[in-house]
């Protein structure tokens, strides 16, 4: 009955929108082209036998670092993350992508891509097997930048971080929306939390898996630390599996 009730309101309010309502206002439209200049800092570092002049093209980790990161000294980016396993590995394969975040702003989708677009018109990256990681703040971007353009990327992994489920769902349902979702089935994705997070719940990374698994996208692996407040990466970026696994996928 309140189903009905609510779908017989719902045609009222559609019916409301498409007749006059007030002969005082009259329905207008505008619109207005705006350009600006966008970018970023950033950090970027390539694997020790890396030669620009060679035909071989190299994976890429995009990483994106947390609040703690922003500002405008962009060496601050590189006291946390996959940067400190690469600088003790002389056999890390992947060309290393780190921005910065400016302060009191969140992770832009539209300076991420410019970023990817930047860094691969200028080195030798494999568009085949670029992977995206964050954590925290940089954990709600790859949430945010992995589910918007899934075709970018070969696997993604983000950590203690969330987004909006919902997006997720009505696109499992086939509604019109911002998700590509059979891009979104194929890319597979990996979730690290720490259970007792005070910072950004573990709900939020439970929330998107259980969305992830409702839309049946085809790999999603969560990986839960029992012991674990907010630092869920010190252990996930100091260990060779997430990097073993990042390199097992490609578009």
């Amino acid at each position: 009955m309140l189903l009905a009730l609510a779908l017989s309101f719902s045609n009222i309010q559609l019916n409301a929108q498409s007749t006059p309502q007030d002969k005082l206002q009259t329905p207008q439209s505008f619109s207005k082209q705006v350009t600006r200049t966008i970018g970023c800092q950033y950090l970027i570092s390539f694997p020790r036998n890396y030669d620009a002049t060679s035909a071989t093209n190299w994976p890429m980790i995009l990483f994106m670092p947390g609040a703690g990161e922003r500002g405008t000294a962009v060496w601050n980016v590189s006291v946390i993350g996959p940067a400190i396993y690469a600088a003790q590995h002389a056999d890390f394969p992947f060309i290393l992508v780190t921005p910065q975040c400016p302060v009191g702003e969140i992770w832009s989708n539209e300076v991420l891509l410019a970023l990817l677009d930047e860094v691969a018109a200028k080195h030798k990256v494999d568009a085949k097997r670029v992977y995206l990681t964050g954590l925290s703040l940089g954990g709600f971007g790859a949430w945010t930048l992995g589910l918007a353009h899934p075709e970018r990327f070969a696997a993604v992994a983000p950590i203690c971080g969330g987004s909006e489920r919902m997006q997720v769902v009505v696109a499992a349902h086939g509604f019109a929306g911002s998700i590509n979702i059979e891009q979104l089935r194929k890319m597979p994705v990996w979730v690290f939390h720490g259970a007792k997070d005070p910072i950004v719940p573990i709900e939020e990374s439970k929330r998107m898996v259980e969305a992830l698994k409702y839309a049946k996208c085809e790999e999603v692996l969560f990986t839960i630390y029992p012991e674990a407040y907010h630092d869920a990466w010190t252990e996930t970026y100091n260990s060779p599996i997430l990097y073993q696994w990042f390199l097992k996928h490609h578009k």
